[in-house]
């Protein structure tokens, strides 16, 4: 268990996870006192990137040429951090919202917390760990400002928005979440 520990800290989860729930608890305050209305992905969206810009600190080490020579298996723990960063961004907006807020469906919180951690995994492997937030942070103004569209392209860039049963949503989400725990685990971050 110690090395759990010492994992965590140096990837700087208890940081990490003081801002995932300072921002949710922040957006869940702010849709009680100006309310939203029902069924709108914006606020909801804007907590799980929050949240994962939050977690995308932690995917580079203090040492990345120690990261990358140790005599450990590192490709399990980076598509673990990846998967459990999702899963606590999730549950975090999850778990607000049952004491009363803009609800958002659990398929919709899945799908944006998978592909938004995937989109950061990308991020790091191809920035490094300090920049991971960079390709989420670019992604997201396309999926604010985009008038809602039937073409397949417009889909695919608003995905963070669109109902939880489309197609292109749910897709777009898969695979960034697929590729990026996948780049990430076997790459790790850029130097």
């Amino acid at each position: 268990m110690r090395w759990l520990t010492l994992y965590a800290r140096s990837r700087q989860a208890p940081a990490s996870l003081a801002v995932v729930v300072i921002s949710t608890v922040a957006a869940w305050a702010l849709a009680r006192a100006f309310g939203g209305g029902p069924g709108d992905p914006h606020l909801s969206t804007l907590v799980l990137f929050a949240g994962a810009t939050a977690v995308s600190v932690g995917l580079g080490g203090q040492d990345l040429a120690l990261d990358r020579t140790a005599a450990i298996r590192w490709m399990l723990r980076r598509a673990a951090h990846v998967l459990l960063g999702s899963v606590l961004i999730g549950a975090a907006l999850l778990a607000v919202q049952t004491t009363g807020g803009q609800p958002a469906s659990p398929a919709f919180v899945v799908r944006n917390s998978a592909g938004l951690m995937g989109l950061v995994a990308i991020g790091a492997a191809w920035f490094g760990g300090q920049y991971a937030w960079l390709l989420p942070f670019g992604w997201l103004p396309f999926s604010f400002l985009l008038p809602p569209a039937t073409n397949t392209a417009t889909q695919v860039l608003t995905w963070m928005v669109l109902p939880p049963g489309s197609a292109a949503g749910t897709w777009t989400a898969l695979v960034l979440a697929v590729t990026g725990t996948a780049v990430y685990a076997v790459g790790g971050p850029r130097r």
